[in-house]
């Protein structure tokens, strides 16, 4: 499914009570700059689209976004809007008992930004009920099956990936000069410390110049196939 509608699910409370989910999505992005030809709310759209797709193709509730996280390293740029890690984990923690509470025993978080670090830590502390996706691994396999060029090291921050994700889905989003952008800065070491502006002056670290719309449909399809073991794992 492509298009800029209905990044937001439309359900009805009738429609959630016939569906009758076990497992809730939750997509988590950010707002923060993505160069000059990406919007803020990337992340947000591309974790939306993600859990779009995997409600279309598993029984799962859908929920809306949490739209703004933990994106501090990308200060330096006007836009960007960032809370505290303490407040992602109460909000995110709150969602998850909530849902407990209405007869929802499992969250799944899909996380569209990097920096999103204490995810991890919510579900680790969850012991069951609770995964964060897309992992590690699932991302690199989807990037081999796509034939994304960078690697993920240097495919940071508005490059090939992202790029490709939204060429896809959204293309109305993506403003000209992607393909004259490309910047790589593999040494980042003291990112956290002095943030992006340090190796960036654009806000883009990839190669943006090679995202394609098919790099992005294979990408979705990817990670809408890698989904089903996280299903296999929750209980019912």
């Amino acid at each position: 499914m492509t298009g800029d509608a209905y990044l937001l699910p439309l359900t009805t409370t009738a429609d959630v009570r016939h569906r009758a989910a076990t497992v809730a999505v939750l997509p988590v992005g950010s707002l923060e700059q993505h160069g000059p030809y990406l919007p803020l709310v990337t992340d947000t759209v591309i974790a939306c689209t993600i859990a779009r797709e995997l409600a279309a193709a598993y029984p799962v509730q859908l929920l809306p976004p949490v739209t703004i996280s933990c994106s501090h390293e990308h200060a330096a740029w006007p836009g960007t809007v960032s809370i505290s890690a303490r407040t992602l984990h109460s909000v995110v923690t709150d969602i998850a008992d909530s849902l407990r509470r209405s007869g929802v025993p499992n969250l799944v978080i899909v996380n569209g930004h990097g920096g999103n670090y204490v995810l991890a830590n919510i579900v680790q502390e969850a012991l069951g009920g609770m995964a964060l996706f897309p992992g590690t691994q699932d991302w690199a396999a989807a990037r081999a099956a796509a034939g994304i060029e960078t690697s993920a090291g240097s495919d940071m921050h508005a490059g090939e990936l992202e790029t490709s994700i939204l060429l896809h889905a959204h293309p109305t989003m993506v403003k000209p000069g992607y393909d004259t952008s490309d910047w790589l800065a593999d040494d980042r070491r003291h990112l956290l410390t002095l943030g992006m502006a340090a190796y960036t002056k654009s806000g883009v670290v990839g190669r943006p110049s090679l995202a394609s719309a098919r790099k992005g449909e294979d990408l979705l399809a990817g990670l809408v196939a890698a989904f089903a073991d996280y299903l296999a794992v929750l209980p019912e």
